[in-house]
């Protein structure tokens, strides 16, 4: 399976990157002694988004590549994308209930999948002016709904958080660590990017270059804006009132803003601050993904023995994003001595012999039958000649399609607790 030549390797690598920033993040401190760490300078904010992007790559490739899927093709097709968010909120749901310190994800993930379902028929340019839609608009709109929300908490969905649907809907969608009617951005921008022609490399040239552009861009104007435009002292004058969880101004603006920013000014929608949700974080981030995503592709357009472990790792990241959850609350907590290093090297490991004598990973293998019976019409037959839907590590694509592995999950990241009230799980 590894060296399936109908692979798309560098998606599979650019999952594995993303899983390791995403570690990197939940173990490594945030800051030491008055400094934001290098490691979380690189990954905050970024890795997450990267898994994003993927998952709306992924997506595409499950839904007909660079040819989506129409008629009875497609409703098959939204139907198995939900059973497949409903796999991995059922996960997500169960690791929240563990004290692992991370604000996990996978609900959030799973609620994505389904916000996208009604553009599963488009195209790459619609989708991409979709992206570019969702990200100028909702941020603003946010900013002047959220006051008017029940203020937020800083714990994961969990089973119990079913207790209170209005809460878990507001943070789900606006309030919380990954607010998903913003991060439906990067979905689209994953299923814009989904519906090229992955296999050449000058479709990967030219998501690399995009991807610059939107990054460099993204801090580009926010510089402006900050500085010789007045933003930094408006915000300055308003973080009295703003909550900032015991942290100086300089500190969360250069780790994470835990998904939005304070309302106290108009302002603080140009930062570009890691989980700010700003407009111009989501397009520097999402920039950055689509720039790791074209390199890989174009270092990995084969397999390649030097990065096998990265790639099947990439493969199963539902897997072993839930295995590396489950060991921070039991076997490998953060404080343990180089635990960073351990979860790696068990990520890297398991994923490779798992994938190499096994095939797909377990978790990927209950979602992808899950997924394929919902396909199928809840067990009914259906029309004479459909195909049933195929996730990326399952489908035959033509020398324009792409076959990647089923979209990994976003990558739950931000800094570790940190003096103040309600002090928030890494994400």
């Amino acid at each position: 399976m590894l060296g399936s030549a109908r692979r798309v390797v560098g998606v599979d690598a650019a999952r594995g990157i993303a899983l390791l920033g995403m570690m990197t993040v939940h173990v490594q401190p945030a800051v030491v002694d008055g400094r934001v760490t290098p490691a979380y300078l690189v990954a905050s904010g970024r890795a997450a988004a990267l898994f994003a992007v993927l998952a709306g790559v992924g997506l595409a490739l499950a839904t007909g590549g660079v040819r989506p899927r129409t008629g009875e093709g497609l409703r098959a097709a939204r139907r198995g994308v939900m059973a497949r968010a409903a796999v991995i909120v059922a996960v997500g749901l169960l690791l929240g209930e563990l004290e692992s310190g991370v604000a996990v994800i996978l609900v959030h993930y799973g609620l994505l999948f389904v916000l996208v379902l009604p553009f599963l028929g488009w195209g790459p340019g619609r989708l991409a002016v979709a992206a570019a839609a969702v990200a100028v608009v909702v941020p603003a709109l946010g900013h002047v709904v959220r006051p008017l929300l029940p203020d937020r908490t800083y714990g994961s969905p969990s089973l119990s958080s079913l207790e209170t649907p209005l809460q878990l809907l507001t943070e789900l969608t606006l309030t919380g660590y990954y607010p998903t009617l913003a991060w439906t951005a990067y979905v689209l921008a994953g299923l814009a990017v989904g519906r090229l022609p992955l296999r050449r490399a000058g479709t990967a040239v030219r998501v690399v270059v995009a991807g610059l552009v939107l990054a460099v861009g993204a801090r580009v104007v926010s510089g402006l804006l900050l500085g010789p435009l007045g933003g930094r002292v408006g915000i300055e004058q308003a973080t009295g009132a703003a909550d900032l969880l015991g942290r100086n101004l300089d500190i969360a603006l250069r780790t994470s803003m835990y998904g939005s920013t304070p309302t106290t000014t108009w302002w603080w929608l140009a930062v570009v601050t890691p989980h700010s949700t700003t407009t111009l974080d989501l397009v520097h981030t999402a920039g950055v993904a689509l720039a790791v995503l074209g390199v890989c592709m174009l270092v990995l357009p084969r397999p390649r023995w030097f990065a096998a472990p990265l790639v099947a790792a990439g493969s199963m990241t539902l897997s072993l994003y839930t295995l590396h959850v489950v060991l921070l609350s039991t076997l490998l907590p953060r404080d343990l001595p180089y635990a960073l290093l351990w979860h790696v090297v068990v990520a890297l490991g398991v994923g490779l012999v798992w994938r190499t004598f096994v095939g797909r990973g377990p978790l990927e293998a209950v979602a992808a039958r899950a997924s394929a019976f919902a396909a199928r019409g809840w067990g009914a037959a259906g029309p004479a000649g459909s195909a049933p839907l195929r996730w990326p590590e399952e489908a035959v694509g033509g020398p324009e399609e792409s076959v990647g592995d089923r979209p990994g999950p976003e990558g739950p990241e931000d800094p570790r607790p940190h003096a103040g009230p309600s002090p928030p799980p890494r994400r």
